[in-house]
């Protein structure tokens, strides 16, 4: 197996000697693109052997074999030629539009779009070129290491200073769909797709179902998303086809918050939703005057709430992370959560330990898993706690899927009303009469807190603060109570 970090540490190393590529944005655009025409090529190799009359949409001289695949081939002004006057104004628009082919094509064309050729040398540029050679994606485990590429990247890209984007674990985006449980012809939707782990773990999740050429067009159907920024999206497109999705035409390249909430119809009602939207964010002017008056917000994470409500079917599930302030938060998240109680059936809440998605946030998050259709009796909620032996989860420690094993052992089925869920010390469970008097405040704490021991530091740190407030208002106590009697005694 290629040591894949270690290929594109080495290709950014190299970058940095181009006097056109500037800073880490424009090194990872670069690379991205670069990587996509590999992947592509090496997914067209495979179509070739099982396709009789497979139709490349590319001219032959630009497919990557054929200008980049000999490590002795063009280089210096012959290959920034090639690149500049004839690979990219044929990619970004002079290729097919009908048929197969031009589905293709059409994916071709959509990772293109905003894409640039930073580099200003040709022999830096071969020498990238051959390292990326380097990674054989026909390789079944070069393939599914891909996601140490795109997680090194956003890990450049959070240093870039493009806050908001960060890769959602593995382990939990494994375990949300795996609660969810869609189904082959189940519509899969991720209305903020960023690299796509929502939706290739779906892939995975799927191909236990798929036994036949029909089955394996009905997946395809099935997977969709939408993200706004360029790079998280020409990832998405690559990793897509990685996982099998050969013209991944039902992922787009836009911002599902542009359209106005009311022009969502019936049509575009899916059955599972899964999906980490952007919180903490704002989002542009005017995109909160989409939504109903009782629904305009400028942070994004309420505005994609509100809408996945929507956008589900009757029966839908739905599995989103989202950090505590909504839990707590008031004004529109209260709307928010009034309308979530009442038109669907907020089954679970997992609350997630701190440090899960570090190094991007430190932001104590939740998973909420509801089905609409059905107004909610009880919350239950889940406390995941770490493992034995770790207090915060780092780079050399992240969280694995084997831990969320006893939350799976405990879950019970919706179909039986859950009624297998008892409580213990990580479950508790209230009623939704008591959510409404709370104002639906959900940040509700584990009532069996008292039998572990807490470690997590900003835990300690409230715990800390809290009792230093106590402190002081005894000795404001004290000091009144000594000031009343010295003045009674003067």
């Amino acid at each position: 197996m290629t040591n894949i970090t270690g290929v594109i540490k080495s290709i950014q190393d190299i970058m940095r000697k181009d006097v056109g590529v500037d800073g880490d944005a424009q090194r990872i655009s670069q690379l991205v693109w670069m990587i996509f025409l590999k992947i592509f090529d090496d997914r067209e190799a495979e179509l070739e052997l099982i396709e009789d009359d497979f139709e490349s949409p590319l001219p032959d001289h630009l497919r990557w074999r054929n200008w980049a695949a000999d490590k002795e081939g063009a280089t210096g002004d012959e290959l920034l030629d090639f690149v500049n006057l004839q690979l990219f104004p044929k990619l970004k628009g002079e290729l097919p539009t009908r048929g197969d082919v031009g589905k293709r094509a059409q994916v071709v064309r959509a990772v293109f779009e905003d894409a640039f050729n930073f580099m200003k040398s040709g022999t830096l540029m071969r020498q990238v070129v051959n390292k990326i050679n380097e990674i054989d994606f026909n390789n079944s485990e070069d393939r599914h290491t891909f996601g140490a590429i795109y997680e090194k990247i956003l890990k450049d890209l959070q240093s870039a200073g493009n806050a908001g984007e960060f890769y959602t674990p593995r382990a939990v985006t494994k375990f949300i769909v795996d609660r969810l449980n869609p189904q082959l012809n189940e519509i899969v939707f991720d209305p903020a797709c960023g690299t796509g782990g929502f939706l290739s773990c779906a892939i995975d999740h799927k191909q236990q179902f798929v036994k036949t050429a029909k089955d394996r067009e009905m997946l395809a159907k099935t997977i969709r998303g939408v993200e706004k920024k360029t790079l998280p999206f020409n990832l998405c497109m690559t990793n897509m086809i990685l996982h099998g999705i050969d013209t991944p035409t039902r992922v787009q390249h836009d911002n599902t918050l542009s359209l106005p909430y009311k022009d969502y119809g019936e049509k575009d009602r899916v059955h599972v939703i899964a999906t980490n939207p952007p919180f903490g964010g704002m989002e542009e002017d005017g995109i909160e005057k989409n939504f109903p008056a009782h629904l305009r917000t400028r942070e994004t994470a309420d505005l994609f709430m509100a809408l996945i409500i929507k956008l589900l079917r009757v029966n839908g599930r739905a599995g989103v992370v989202l950090p505590d302030g909504f839990l707590f938060g008031e004004g529109v998240k209260s709307t928010i959560k009034k309308d979530l109680i009442e038109t669907c059936n907020l089954h679970t809440i997992v609350r997630l330990p701190g440090g899960v998605f570090n190094p991007y946030t430190g932001i104590k998050t939740n998973i909420l898993f509801f089905t609409k259709g059905q107004p909610t009796k009880d919350v239950w909620f889940w406390e995941q706690p770490y493992p034995e032996g770790v207090v915060n989860y780092n780079k050399g420690r992240p969280m694995k899927f084997e831990e969320f094993e006893a939350a799976q052992k405990w879950w019970g089925t919706e179909e039986k009303k859950f009624r297998s869920r008892k409580e213990n010390r990580n479950a508790w469970k209230i009623s939704a009469d008591e959510i409404a008097e709370r104002n639906y405040n959900l940040d509700i704490k584990n009532p069996h807190v008292d039998e572990a021991e807490i470690h997590d530091p900003d835990e300690l740190l409230d715990a800390y603060a809290e009792s230093q407030r106590n402190v002081q208002e005894l000795r404001d106590q004290l000091k009144a109570i000594l000031s009343d009697a010295l003045g009674r005694k003067a």
